[in-house]
């Protein structure tokens, strides 16, 4: 039996692990330890592909930041200038930087949109000096993310035909306001979609850790929220 180590939490002084395993038995033979809530495979399965995606995706946001500290450390202040240092113009401008074109006139001329009306803020932000070392780092973090983006576009299959049985689930979930496809199969990928498992839905929001506990000691009163498991 699975249990939620906050549920079972051991007396005072028991502190090797016989004790503990002599607790537990005593609360298990009392019928005092409930089993924690345990998807079935398929969903356990899709959980492991959306968590891995979601990992991948922190490692493209990793990248990226080394990309511009990077910049940085050659005096190049794109980030103070365009919104997105990774949008169609940044990277049109770090491109012809990569390939060696270090006049800041014609870099400049990358620029579109928005962009254009300033043209003397990234004039002064472009004027650096990009270092051989720089561009190798540069590069091999662009290969970098394009390898992690190979990756997450299997993920995103994979995790297309897991839910292909998900679908009538994950449009209705997507019928709650602010909830878009993406959100729609994590809740699937984390809570499955039998939910019978939980009495309620105030369950259900505690065993998610969206309900707040409520602890009164000498009449003061403390908010924490619940542990997820």
């Amino acid at each position: 039996m699975l249990v939620n180590a906050r549920h079972v939490k051991n007396v005072p002084g028991h502190k090797t692990d016989k004790r503990d395993s002599r607790w537990l038995t005593k609360l298990l033979l009392s019928g005092l330890l409930k089993g924690s809530f345990i998807p079935p495979l398929e969903i356990r399965q899709l959980r492991d592909l959306f968590r891995y995606k979601r990992k991948l995706r922190g490692q493209i946001s990793a990248e990226k930041n080394r990309l511009q500290k990077i910049l940085e450390d050659g005096n190049i202040k794109l980030s103070s200038v365009v919104t997105d240092s990774f949008g169609v113009s940044a990277t049109r401008i770090i491109e012809a930087m990569l390939a060696g074109e270090e006049e800041v006139a014609e870099l400049v001329k990358l620029c579109h949109g928005k962009l254009k009306p300033k043209s003397e803020q990234m004039k002064e932000a472009l004027t650096g000096k990009l270092t051989e070392h720089h561009k190798f780092m540069m590069r091999t973090i662009k290969d970098s993310i394009a390898g992690i983006e190979k990756i997450i576009a299997t993920v995103d299959q994979q995790i297309e035909e897991q839910t292909l049985r998900y679908q009538g689930e994950i449009q209705l979930l997507q019928t709650i306001p602010g909830v878009g496809k993406e959100t729609a199969v994590g809740m699937v990928a984390e809570i499955g979609v039998e939910m019978e498992v939980f009495p309620n839905e105030q369950h259900l929001a505690s065993w998610a850790g969206m309900s707040p506990g409520n602890n009164e000691s000498a009449g003061k009163k403390k908010w924490a929220h619940h542990a997820r498991r």
